[in-house]
C-alpha cells in the first residue's frame, strides 16, 4: 500500500526558475501527446499505446527538455487518459453513462503540469535530494541537475515516486512512498451513520449508543473570508481578473481546506477503531449541490465546504484500516421520525399519504409524536442508518438520550 505527503517548495529564485521551465515543458509534450492521439482517433479510430506515443515524440524538443523517465512518465498519463474514454464510451454505448463522455481536451497554453520522477532516478547526498535535468538543458543552459532538501520525517528508502505540483504561483513536492501496515478495526455489528451539513459539517450517530457532531463553522467561516477578500480584490475589474494576491489567498484557503479535510477523515476513523465500529454508512445524494436553493449566501457556503473530498477521504481511510463503507441516498431522512420508525422512501417513490409522524418544530429541533425533542440533524443520521436495512436488535442502543 502506497501512502503521499505534498510539501510547499521554499527555495531559491534559481531553482524556482529550473521547477516552472520544465513543468512548462510538461504541460506542452501532453499536448503533443494528445494532439497525436486525438489525431489517430479521429483518422484511424486507433487508441495510440504508450510505446507508440514515446516513440513518435522521443525526438520532440519539449521530450529532450525533461529527463527521459520524467518525459515518459508525462506521455503515459496522456495515454491513460484516453483508455479511460475509450471505457466509458463503451459503458455509454451499453447504456450505463446518462452523458456522452468527451476526448480529453488540450491543456490551456502558458500552463504548468504535474512532473515524476521515479525514485531509481533521484539520488541522496547528505541531507539533500538530487534531481538530474536532460542532456538537452544541459546543453542549452549548462545545468545538469538540481537539489532540494530531504524531510526528516521520511525514509528515503521507501519512496517510490517524487512528483512536482505546481498550483497557484506555487510548487509542491509530493514523495509518494511504500506505506507500513496499518491498524485494522475489529468486525462487529456497529455501524456510524453520517449525516453531512454546513454548520454541523458531519452529525453522527452510532448503533454503540454515542453520538457526536464535528463543527463546521470553522470551514465556512474560512470560505466567507476567502470570499470577501475576492470580493475586495475584484471590485471595478474586468470579469475573469486574476493576479499574484489572488492566486496567493485561493492556494492559502485550499490549504486550509485540505488541512480541514484531513484531520476530520482521521478524527473519524480513529473514533470507529477506538469505538469498534466496523461500517459508515454516509447519506450521500448524487449531485445534491446542483442547482440548490438555499439563499445566496447559503449557497455559496454550502457549495464551497468540500464535504465530497471529506467524504472521499473516509472512504479511502476507511479501505486502508478494513471499515466498510456504504454510501446511501438520504431522501427523507429529515422528514421522517426515527423514534416513531417511520418508513423511509427512495427520492421518487414516495408512497401517497406518506406523512412524517414527527416534525422541525425551529432549525436544530426534531418533535416526535409524543413530543419529545431531538436534534434535527441526530434524527436524520440516525434514520441513514435505517436506510443501510439493518436490524432492530442492532439499533436498540440508538435511543432519545443519543440523539438529543
Amino acid at each position: 500500500m502506497y501512502g503521499c505527503q505534498q510539501h510547499l517548495i521554499n527555495t531559491s529564485q534559481e531553482v524556482a526558475a529550473i521547477l516552472e521551465y520544465i513543468c512548462s515543458e510538461s504541460s506542452k509534450l501532453i499536448n503533443c501527446g494528445i494532439y497525436l492521439c486525438r489525431q489517430m482517433f479521429f483518422k484511424a479510430n486507433h487508441f495510440l499505446s504508450k510505446y507508440d506515443l514515446d516513440k513518435m515524440l522521443k525526438s520532440h524538443p519539449h521530450f529532450k527538455a525533461l529527463r527521459s523517465a520524467c518525459a515518459q512518465q508525462t506521455l503515459h498519463g496522456v495515454v491513460e487518459s484516453f483508455k479511460s474514454y475509450k471505457k466509458l464510451i463503451r459503458m455509454y454505448k451499453r447504456g450505463e453513462l446518462t452523458n456522452k463522455p468527451k476526448l480529453p481536451k488540450y491543456r490551456k497554453k502558458g500552463g504548468l503540469a504535474v512532473v515524476s520522477y521515479p525514485s531509481r532516478w533521484v539520488k541522496l547526498s547528505g541531507n539533500q535530494l538530487k534531481f538530474p535535468l536532460g542532456k538537452q538543458v544541459k546543453a542549452w543552459f549548462g545545468i545538469d541537475n538540481f537539489t532540494l532538501p530531504m524531510p526528516a520525517n521520511l525514509s528515503f528508502e521507501t519512496i517510490k515516486e517524487f512528483r512536482f505540483i505546481p498550483r497557484n504561483n506555487s510548487f509542491y513536492l509530493e514523495f509518494v512512498y511504500e506505506q507500513s501496515e496499518v491498524k485494522k478495526v475489529e468486525k462487529s455489528e456497529h455501524i456510524l451513520g453520517i449525516d453531512p451539513g454546513l454548520n454541523n459539517w458531519l452529525t453522527c450517530v452510532s448503533t454503540t449508543g454515542k453520538s457526536f457532531i464535528i463543527d463546521g463553522k470553522k470551514v465556512k467561516s474560512q470560505n466567507q473570508w476567502y470570499n470577501k477578500q475576492v470580493a475586495q480584490l475584484k471590485t471595478g475589474k474586468e470579469q475573469g481578473y486574476w493576479d499574484e494576491h489572488l492566486a496567493s489567498i485561493t492556494e492559502k484557503r485550499n490549504r486550509q481546506m485540505r488541512d480541514n479535510v484531513n484531520k476530520a477523515a482521521r478524527f473519524i476513523i480513529n473514533w470507529c477503531l477506538k469505538n469498534k465500529v466496523s461500517t459508515i454508512v454516509f447519506g450521500w445524494n448524487q449531485r445534491n449541490k446542483d442547482r440548490i436553493n438555499i439563499g445566496k449566501k447559503n449557497n455559496q457556503s454550502f457549495v464551497q465546504v468540500p464535504t465530497a473530498k471529506l467524504k472521499s477521504r473516509i472512504a479511502q481511510l476507511c479501505e486502508q484500516h478494513g471499515i466498510e463503507f456504504i454510501e446511501t441516498e438520504e431522501s427523507y431522512t429529515s422528514k421522517a421520525s426515527f423514534l416513531d420508525g417511520d418508513t423511509l422512501p427512495t427520492f421518487g417513490e414516495k408512497p401517497e399519504g406518506w406523512k412524517s409522524s414527527g416534525k422541525r418544530v425551529k432549525r436544530g429541533l426534531f418533535k416526535d409524536s409524543k413530543g419529545q425533542l431531538i436534534n434535527a440533524d441526530c434524527n436524520g443520521s440516525a434514520n441513514i442508518i435505517r436506510k443501510s436495512n439493518v436490524s432492530t436488535q442492532q439499533l436498540a442502543k440508538v435511543v432519545r438520550g443519543v440523539l438529543v
